[in-house]
């Protein structure tokens, strides 16, 4: 009896190691899996760049380039010191001892949705181009991602209740599902999208865009740093959307072939709609991606397909009617339809295409996709209005006549993107 007894004893101490092992090893795998994840979406921020690079007059280059670094360094400084915290509650002043429990896990994961938070400046970046003062839209930027940002992740993504009124308890106890957002359609692009919308009214046109009464297109200078900027956009959009699962438990192959999905159908109608323009070929892809983030783990993969072609269709009439017929709202590489209306799109797409009806996993409510979206675009101008108003009364926002004239390159950093500057 007693040599059982130690048996049992035994056996329950092998059993807790093997546990404790166990438990190790899945908090070291979520570890790298939301690490290669944040590695993947950094990695996008090299094809706003890029995408930039190739969009914008030659004299505008550099300026492209040193943005978008610029504004993710100031973008992590934002983030980690109160963003997070207005987010999700936590901050990182306890001890290193502390923030390397698990593994680090949380460490990584605030990394990972930093990835995310940084776009938003970036695809601020797009609209405001060849025209916007450098200090000033930095300033502008940190505020958005140490507030605007935030404020609306926080709601959607851990519940945050606002005076007391939490949106999504509202919404599902209402219409029996709260607002989905998977990987951000709404959250992420659809708020970059309308932050944009703000700062590019607020900016105005390009000089020399608009003469005798008529529209002045001006050509992308680099179609091939366009395309790079598409493609590197495209394949770090896997980790954007699959690795929005956090863990590895939770991961899933319909998140990937729904966002193969819509790529090809963003791809395929911005080709026809667009009239092989490879300016338009290359945002399809993008457009489709970003519509289908908040639906891309409940979609069958055929309804991806068409909220990507939609996308695409939705992108390439937009940018085209707001190039010609509003020339005052100057948004240099269209940020506003390709985020902020197909990220809209998205984000009720997923209340159709979503529900069993359609042949998706259901859980969703169109109501609620209805409702969160609009309240994500409110909060987006509201908070773009007020922050890039603020900077623009403050300190102004824009270059001088002469400045833009010369170039940003020359006129904020004093070198060309050649010798031949």
């Amino acid at each position: 009896q007693t040599q059982l007894k130690r048996t049992i004893r035994g056996l329950l101490v092998d059993i807790t190691g093997i546990n404790s092992a166990v438990e190790t090893l899945m908090y070291s795998a979520n570890t790298m899996f939301i690490l290669l994840g944040a590695i993947m979406v950094l990695a996008m921020h090299a094809g706003f760049a890029f995408l930039e690079v190739g969009t914008v007059r030659h004299k505008n280059q550099v300026n492209a380039l040193v943005k978008i670094i610029t504004d993710f360094g100031v973008s992590t400084i934002a983030y980690f010191f109160i963003g997070y915290q207005v987010a999700y509650g936590m901050d990182f002043f306890a001890s290193a001892a502390e923030l390397t429990e698990n593994n680090g896990y949380e460490l990584v994961k605030f990394f990972f949705l930093l990835t995310f938070a940084a776009a938003i400046p970036a695809i601020v970046s797009g609209g405001i181009a060849e025209r916007a003062k450098f200090y000033p839209v930095l300033i502008a930027s940190a505020l958005t991602v140490a507030f605007v940002y935030p404020f609306f992740e926080g709601i959607i993504w851990n519940g945050n209740a606002v005076f007391g009124f939490s949106l999504q308890g509202w919404l599902e106890e209402t219409y029996g599902a709260g607002f989905h957002d998977f990987a951000g359609s709404v959250v992420v692009h659809g708020v970059g999208g309308w932050i944009a919308f703000a700062a590019v009214v607020l900016l105005g046109s390009r000089k020399g865009r608009y003469r005798d009464g008529k529209v002045t297109a001006f050509a992308p200078s680099n179609i091939p740093w366009l395309a790079m900027g598409a493609w590197i956009l495209t394949v770090g959009w896997f980790g954007f959307n699959v690795m929005s699962a956090q863990t590895l438990d939770g991961i899933s192959g319909l998140v990937a072939v729904n966002s193969l999905m819509a790529m090809v159908g963003g791809v395929v109608v911005a080709m026809i709609v667009g009239r092989n323009d490879p300016g338009f070929i290359h945002n399809g892809p993008l457009a489709g991606l970003v519509a289908v983030c908040a639906g891309s783990d409940v979609l069958h993969p055929i309804g991806a397909l068409l909220v990507g072609g939609v996308a695409g269709a939705l992108f390439v009439w937009v940018f085209t009617l707001a190039q010609n017929k509003f020339p005052k709202f100057d948004d240099v590489l269209g940020v506003w339809p390709l985020h902020g209306l197909c990220g809209a799109w998205g984000g009720i797409a997923c209340g159709i295409f979503g529900t069993e009806a359609m042949g998706g996993l259901g859980g969703v409510s169109l109501m609620s996709q209805l409702i969160g979206t609009v309240a994500g675009i409110a909060v987006a101008v509201i908070g773009g209005f007020i922050v890039y108003g603020l900077v623009k009364a403050v300190s102004g926002i824009r270059l001088s006549e002469e400045e833009e004239f010369n170039g940003a390159d020359l006129s904020i950093h004093k070198i060309g993107s050649t010798n031949d500057d």
